[in-house]
């Protein structure tokens, strides 16, 4: 016969069991996808970030519909490592999503549903820290486009996460290697392998660039050439310059953003334009360059020295520049080198003329991404706690990441950040957040770069915003070293925003104006002007709408650098043998 206490002891030992057996079973509960690929696709584990995409517009694969704004469809992620075809990838309820945050919020209904892998790479870095990352395989670093990548065929089917339905996606296609962009007469792609780059990452990695030749450059081998750098983002061939005049049987598209119909036939219209003005009379002949520098982290570096990126500036300015002045008759000292760009590019060009002043002659920096990090678009790194919310003692409010000419806002920093992290986490999104990180922040413990604030909540850390301002932040480092950067930077700093910047870019651009407003020996004697409710991208032209204006950088700017040469070059420069 049992005693009481033992009686007592098993009935405790059933219902932990009982209690257990209901955690295992409600860990399972509800919708689960498990995903899988055959040997057929590869015989070797793989790593990467699994992403599951659920849509309800069945015009477009989901892998293309996942972005910022209200439009966007569902996305969740999950690292994998040792990937092998045996295995089957879970994601359930308890994996991060965007917009929602669960599969546990997802409604009852018919889906269209797609996965994707994108394949990570080991790097073996200089410093000795071991990183997995995605290289770019020559798109430019888009996970939904990079060659390599396994993806399932889209299905439609019935979704209840209500029920403990499982499905079984397996991933059967892998996006094909991009054809490499033949040459022509004017249209020239180079690659370089970098030293220094190869060096830090502990791999060969390599530099290219589309160089356009000026009109006449055959006829005239006596010439040398001034170097344009057009800064920008990953671009596989010069896709503004057009040789022919526009399709005649372009299907029109609408562009969501101009609200204009048929705007890919104006982009080939301002494309031909271009071509007919380049080799026409009177445009200035230099060799305009657009740089290829696509990285494990985003489609391009940034064009500084980074902690995480490696010394992308000096590969840039002391290996990559002098090669293509070399191959192609260009002039090659500092006088005869100019920089312009937008966005990305407009931050690439003012950078690199702080950090290298002597190399350049000039920069022209429209719609900069932020140049003082008081205005990291809507957040003060240094002085706010929460880079997502205004917080005050009894409200929270939510701060903005994007707006349209009339203030309307259609993302949250909240959510673009959080886009990111289902995308990729330790700053591997290849998303304009993460990339910011990976180049300005120090590296981390782990070989990866140090977060300036939690990417779930938003809280900054004030150790990384002051790395940063000590290293990255334009307009402090201008103030900071005036004395000694001033004589070298006179003329030489244009800056163009809209006063409705998309992103809110015109903030830093108040406080940079400010700045060089108030320089003295010497006077920065540049130019800082704004769009009067201009969105992105505008780049200080007052008479064509941005939708025209955006694209004719080049009409823009180079007339002006050929008049800023022939004011500043040196006694006994060559102004001739390039002026015919």
């Amino acid at each position: 016969m049992l005693s009481f206490r033992r009686i007592l002891d098993f009935e405790v030992f059933l219902a932990l069991v009982a209690l257990l057996l209901s955690i295992s079973c409600r860990s399972q509960d509800g919708l689960r996808f498990e995903i899988t690929y055959g040997d057929e696709m590869s015989s070797d584990p793989l790593d990467g970030r699994l992403l599951l995409m659920i849509s309800t517009d069945g015009t477009r694969e989901p892998r293309f519909e996942i972005v910022d704004g209200p439009n966007s469809q569902l996305a969740f992620g999950i690292d994998v490592a040792g990937f092998s075809s045996r295995d089957e990838a879970v994601i359930d309820s308890s994996v991060p999503g965007y917009p929602v945050r669960s599969l546990s919020e997802v409604p009852a209904g018919d889906y269209f549903v797609q996965a994707l892998l994108h394949r990570y790479e080991t790097f073996h870095l200089a410093d000795g820290h071991v990183v997995k990352l995605p290289m770019d395989r020559g798109e430019g670093q888009q996970w939904n486009k990079a060659p390599g990548n396994f993806y399932s065929t889209p299905k439609k089917m019935h979704l209840d996460p209500g029920t403990d339905q499982i499905v079984r996606i397996e991933l059967v296609n892998e996006i094909p290697p991009i054809p490499e962009p033949p040459d022509t007469d004017y249209v020239k792609h180079i690659k370089l392998e970098s030293t220094l780059l190869t060096e830090f990452w502990g791999r060969p990695m390599f530099l290219g660039a589309i160089v356009l030749l000026p009109e006449g450059f055959e006829e005239h081998p006596e010439a040398r050439y001034p170097l344009v750098v057009n800064h920008g983002h990953f671009n596989r061939t010069m896709t503004d310059f057009r040789e022919i005049p526009p399709d005649s049987d372009l299907e029109p598209e609408y562009s969501e953003r101009f609200h204009l119909d048929g705007y890919n036939r104006i982009v080939q219209e301002q494309a031909y334009q271009f071509f007919q003005d380049w080799t026409g009379p009177g445009f200035p002949r230099v060799l305009l360059v657009e740089i290829q520098h696509a990285n494990p982290y985003y489609d391009d570096s940034y064009a500084v020295n980074s902690a995480n990126l490696g010394p992308y500036g000096d590969a840039i300015t002391y290996e990559l520049i002098p090669h293509i002045e070399e191959k192609f008759r260009g002039i090659g000292e500092g006088w005869a080198r100019f920089l312009y760009g937008g966005s990305t590019g407009g931050w690439e060009a003012l950078a690199v003329q702080v950090f290298y002043p002597e190399e350049y002659n000039g920069c022209f920096a429209a719609c900069p991404d932020p140049i003082d990090f008081r205005a990291y678009t809507v957040v003060d790194i240094y002085e706010d706690t929460n880079a997502y919310f205004e917080e005050g003692p009894w409200n929270k409010v939510p701060r903005p990441g994007m707006r349209n000419y009339l203030g309307h806002l259609s993302a949250t920093l909240e959510g673009v950040n959080r886009r990111e992290l289902v995308l990729g986490t330790r700053s591997r999104s290849g998303q304009q957040w993460d990339i910011w990180e990976a180049v300005y922040s120090p590296a981390g413990e782990d070989g990866y770069p140090k977060r300036i604030w939690d990417k779930s909540t938003g809280e900054i850390d004030r150790e990384v915003a002051e790395y940063w301002r000590e290293n990255y932040d334009l307009r402090y480092i201008l103030e900071r070293d005036w004395s000694e950067l001033g004589p070298s930077l006179e003329g030489k700093i244009n800056i163009y925003c809209g006063d409705m910047d998309n992103y809110y870019l015109n903030n830093a651009v108040y406080l940079m104006e400010e700045f060089l407003e108030s320089t003295r020996d010497p006077y920065y004697g540049g130019e800082v002007d704004y769009g009067d409710r201009a969105e992105h991208c505008w780049n200080g032209d007052h008479e064509r709408p941005n939708a025209i204006s955006r694209l004719r950088y080049h009409q823009m700017f180079i007339p002006r650098i050929a008049g800023r040469i022939l004011e500043t070059a040196p006694a006994g420069a060559d102004l001739r043998s390039w002026r015919y």
